[in-house]
């Protein structure tokens, strides 16, 4: 063989080598990478309609959060579909939407003082997939961090919350808290701050999204507080003075007969002392008559009270109706 063959083969032989040690350390990326491979065909191959698109407008994502996002390839669908791909786990919990099998699905809200509510389930569930693809030590990690959080925010009502999990799904407690402290926790540590940042461009504009919708409820069920206390403090009070006025005029009839009977008979004494007493019986009668007309008003603020309390109730009925899928098939949100 010539010294110029050799070295074509010798050439030859080197790019082979080479070419499979690119092959496999491809194939090596490839399987160490697959779920990001996978991602990715999903994503390039998703047209998202114009209401996601708006969504993650609205949301202010990233291009990370957008691509976790759309992975899940995101339907907003109405009461029907979407009791199909998300049904409820408890009777009394609606839900708003669920992140299952990969997808995304949120629940088509329509109630005009509830907007955001679709956004902040949107990134809500959108964190359940981050969560599903991180590594088991960033969960550790980011877990740690969460539960610092939470026994900061442990109100009655995510204490509450955070019940139901355990019931339905046990074991993700975790995962449900790295989707709930950043879009509804307004102050959260420097390091969570700094990791929810991959996802979000202003974390506060989801968190004020959920605080805009929430707070339509949390100050329709203030209101109903401070009317339900004012109507029981009232009624307290009216039945307490109506007992002193039903006595007040049953003692006050007794001496009233009392006083004719002994002014028929003579066994007054003198005009003065007839006066006197008569004076005494009118003035009795005057205070109870005022007592008598101050219960009336009071009686019609009462029923004013009841009427608005009455309102409000409704407005919280119509308000929860709005957000319950199978509510609206019949004619106070989860999220999973």
């Amino acid at each position: 063989m010539s010294p110029q063959r050799n070295r074509r083969h010798l050439a030859g032989a080197i790019l082979a080598g080479v070419l499979s040690l690119i092959i496999l350390a491809t194939a090596g990326w490839l399987f160490f990478n697959r779920q990001f491979v996978a991602d990715q065909a999903i994503v390039w191959s998703y047209t998202p309609p114009a209401d996601i698109l708006s969504l993650e407008e609205r949301l202010r994502l990233t291009d990370k959060g957008s691509f976790y996002l759309r992975v899940t390839e995101p339907d907003i669908a109405p009461a029907a579909q979407f009791n199909q791909d998300c049904p409820r786990l408890e009777p009394g919990s609606p839900i708003l939407g669920c992140y299952s099998s990969g997808r995304m699905y949120i629940y088509d809200v329509t109630e005009d003082r509830l907007d955001g509510i679709e956004e902040v389930t949107a990134a809500h569930e959108m964190l359940h997939a981050v969560w599903e693809r991180m590594s088991l030590a960033e969960r550790d990690r980011i877990g740690t961090l969460l539960k610092t959080e939470y026994q900061q925010n442990a109100d009655e009502q995510l204490v509450e919350r955070m019940g139901y999990y355990e019931r339905n799904q046990p074991g993700e407690i975790i995962n449900e808290l790295h989707s709930i402290i950043p879009t509804e926790v307004k102050v959260i540590s420097p390091e969570l701050e700094e990791y929810y940042a991959q996802y979000f461009e202003d974390r506060q504009v989801v968190v004020g999204l959920y605080d805009q919708y929430s707070s339509v409820f949390t100050s329709l069920v203030a209101k109903a507080d401070d009317l339900y206390a004012d109507l029981a403090a009232l009624g307290d009070s009216i039945e307490t003075r109506s007992v002193t006025y039903n006595v007040g005029v049953d003692v006050l009839a007794q001496d009233i007969n009392s006083f004719n009977t002994r002014a028929n008979s003579g066994a007054f004494s003198s005009t003065a002392e007839f006066n006197q007493e008569r004076s005494a019986l009118v003035a009795r009668s005057n205070e109870l008559e005022a007592l008598r007309v101050q219960i009336g008003e009071d009686i019609e603020r009462y029923n004013r009270l009841y009427q608005e309390y009455q309102d409000v109730a409704g407005e919280l009925e119509s308000l929860n109706a709005s957000i319950d899928s199978i509510s609206e098939l019949k004619q106070i949100p989860l999220f999973e």
